[in-house]
C-alpha cells in the first residue's frame, strides 16, 4: 500500500477538498495529534469555505519529531472527526491539506528555513502548543543558540529575525493548557528581550507590533487508531497507507481572545467555524471548567461505585443521566457569566460528547486527584448557587457525599500506588490523589458517616477553609453519605430527580 501524498491521494479517486499551494501564512510551533486535529483543521476550512488560501509551516519544538514523517507525505494527513452530534453518530473523514511542510529547527538548514519565513512577506500568525511545560522562561538559552532550547527562546529569535527585516508585527495564538497563555509567552519573551540585550526599540515591536493572544481550546483528541484491524480496513477504504492518520471528537471550539480588528482579519468567521475571538477568554474557560470538567468530577465517582467503568455507559443511564443534567441546568449554569442560550447549548453538546460511540473514557481514569479537582470544577458551582439562592445545591451536595463514600469505600490498604479501596461489586481500585489525601482517609477509615464527614470538612489543607461553617451543609452531606453506604449511589441521585 503506498503512503499518502499528492499524486497517490489523486491515485485513490478521493474527491474532497484539496488545496495543492498557497502561500505560507503560518507558522506553527508543534506537530503533534493535538494541532492537527485542530487548528490546521480550522485553517483547512477556511481555505475550503472562506477562499484563505494559506499554508501552515509546522516546526518541531524539540529535537526529535514528525518532520521527516510529515514532509513525506507533502503535508497531507487524514483526519476522522467522530462521536455524536445533535445526539446523531457522526464518522467523518477530511484529508487535511493546509500543512505545506515540516522543519526541524536543530539541523542547520531546517534553522536557517525557520528564519527565512521569519522575513516572509506571507506571513501572519504564529500558533503554538508546546504543552503546559512549554511556556518557560529557561535562562541557559542565549541568542546565539541554533535554535534555542525553550520555546519562548525561538519566538523571540524568529520575532528578532523578522524585526530585523523591516517586517509587519505578527499574530500570536497560543493554545497551550496554561491560564493566560498568551500573556504567560509575552512575559517570557520580554525576558528573553533583557537577558539578550536586544534594545528597546525590539522591545516595543514585540509589545506594540505583535498581538500575542491567549486563546482557549476544546477538542479531545485520542490520537492515533492503534487497532490493526481497523487501520487495515481503513487503508482499503482509501486506498493508501497514513501513519499520521488522527482521530478527535466531533465537537470543538477555539476561543481567542484578541481585538475586535483581529475577528475580520482571521478567516474563522467568515468561515463559518467555531473559533469566536472575544475580547476575555476568562468566562469561557469558567464554562469549560464548570461545566464539562465539572459535570466529570460532579457524578463519575458516584457512577463508578454504582457499578459503571466507562462514561458512555453512564448516559445510557436515566437515573445517572439525569442526576448530571439537573446538576448541570439547575445548579451550575445559573450561577456562569455568560449568555443563557450559549450556555444551554454547551451543556447539550457535553452529554453527545460524553455519549461518543468511538471512546471508551474510563471512569477511573478520571477519578485522578478528585480532591483538588472537585474544590477547583465543583465547590465554586456550590458556593455561588449557596449564595445565590440561600439553599444548598441538592445535586452538588450529593456529589460531594459521592466523593467521599468513593474514598472511603471498604478501604484495604495504602500502598505507594494509592489508596486501594472496594467497590460494592467486589472488586478492588486503587485511587491517585495527593499522598496527604490518601493517608488522611486510611487514617479515618473505620470512622462512620457522621464523623467522616466532620473530619473532611474540617480539613482546610483539602478545601483552603472551613466546609462545616457552610449552613446544613456538613448535615445533609453526612445524611447522604450514610444514604449511599446502606442503598446505595442510585438511591442518592435518584432522590436529587
Amino acid at each position: 500500500m503506498e503512503t499518502l501524498n499528492y499524486d497517490v491521494l489523486k491515485k485513490s479517486g478521493y474527491d474532497g477538498y484539496i488545496l495543492e499551494s498557497a502561500p505560507e501564512k503560518v507558522m506553527q510551533f508543534g506537530e503533534g495529534n493535538f494541532l492537527r486535529a485542530f487548528v490546521d483543521y480550522w485553517f483547512d476550512i477556511s481555505n475550503e469555505k472562506a477562499g484563505w488560501n494559506g499554508k501552515c509551516v509546522l516546526v518541531q519544538p524539540i529535537k526529535f519529531g514528525l518532520a521527516d514523517m510529515i514532509n513525506k507525505q507533502e503535508g497531507l494527513y487524514t483526519l476522522y472527526l467522530r462521536g455524536r452530534e445533535n445526539g446523531e453518530k457522526v464518522d467523518k473523514k477530511r484529508v487535511i491539506s493546509s500543512v505545506s511542510r515540516c522543519l526541524n529547527p536543530y539541523e542547520a538548514e531546517g534553522f536557517d528555513a525557520m528564519m527565512d519565513l521569519a522575513r516572509s512577506d506571507d506571513l501572519e500568525y504564529i500558533v503554538s502548543n508546546t504543552t503546559e511545560a512549554g511556556i518557560v522562561y529557561d535562562p541557559s538559552c542565549q541568542f546565539e543558540d541554533k535554535p534555542a532550547n525553550s520555546f519562548p527562546g525561538k519566538l523571540t529569535q524568529v520575532l528578532y529575525e523578522r524585526w530585523k527585516a523591516g517586517k509587519s508585527g505578527l499574530v500570536i495564538l497560543s493554545c497551550e493548557l496554561i491560564d493566560n497563555n498568551g500573556k504567560e509567552l509575552l512575559r517570557c519573551v520580554n525576558q528573553y528581550v533583557d537577558q539578550w540585550g536586544l534594545g528597546d526599540d525590539f522591545r516595543a515591536y514585540v509589545n506594540e507590533k505583535c498581538t500575542f493572544c491567549s486563546t482557549l481550546v476544546d477538542r479531545i483528541v485520542p490520537g492515533r487508531i492503534r487497532d490493526a484491524a481497523e487501520v487495515a480496513r481503513l487503508e482499503a477504504e482509501n486506498g493508501y497507507s497514513d501513519p499520521l492518520l488522527v482521530v478527535g471528537e466531533v465537537f470543538g471550539v477555539w476561543n481567542i481572545e484578541g481585538p475586535e480588528w483581529l475577528e475580520k482579519q482571521l478567516p474563522f468567521k467568515e468561515a463559518g467555524v467555531n473559533c469566536p475571538v472575544v475580547p476575555d477568554v476568562t468566562p469561557y474557560k469558567k464554562r469549560k471548567v464548570r461545566i464539562l470538567n465539572g459535570a466529570h468530577t460532579g457524578f463519575v465517582l458516584g457512577a463508578y461505585l454504582a457499578g459503571f467503568d466507562i462514561v458512555r455507559d453512564c448516559m445510557e443511564n436515566e437515573t445517572v443521566l439525569g442526576f448530571m443534567n439537573k446538576m448541570l441546568y439547575d445548579e451550575v449554569i445559573p450561577t456562569l457569566p455568560l449568555d443563557k442560550d450559549d450556555l444551554l447549548s454547551f451543556a447539550a453538546a457535553v452529554q453527545d460528547r460524553f455519549n461518543n460511540p468511538f471512546v471508551n473514557h474510563e471512569l477511573m481514569a478520571i477519578s485522578l486527584n478528585s480532591t483538588s479537582k472537585w474544590r477547583a470544577r465543583n465547590f465554586p458551582s456550590f458556593e455561588e448557587y449557596a449564595e445565590k439562592t440561600g439553599h444548598l445545591p441538592k445535586c452538588l451536595t450529593t456529589s460531594f457525599a459521592a466523593y467521599m463514600a468513593f474514598y472511603s469505600s471498604d478501604i484495604q490498604e495504602l500502598t505507594d500506588a494509592g489508596l486501594v479501596c472496594r467497590r460494592p461489586k467486589g472488586n478492588t481500585y486503587t485511587i491517585s490523589d495527593d499522598r496527604f489525601v490518601l493517608e488522611f482517609y486510611y487514617d479515618h477509615k473505620d470512622d462512620d458517616a457522621a464523623a467522616l464527614t466532620h473530619a473532611v470538612m474540617t480539613n482546610e489543607k483539602m478545601w483552603g477553609q472551613d466546609l462545616t461553617k457552610i449552613p446544613g451543609f456538613e448535615a445533609e452531606a453526612a445524611r447522604i453519605l450514610s444514604v449511599i453506604r446502606k442503598e446505595g449511589v442510585l438511591k442518592a441521585y435518584a432522590d436529587c430527580l
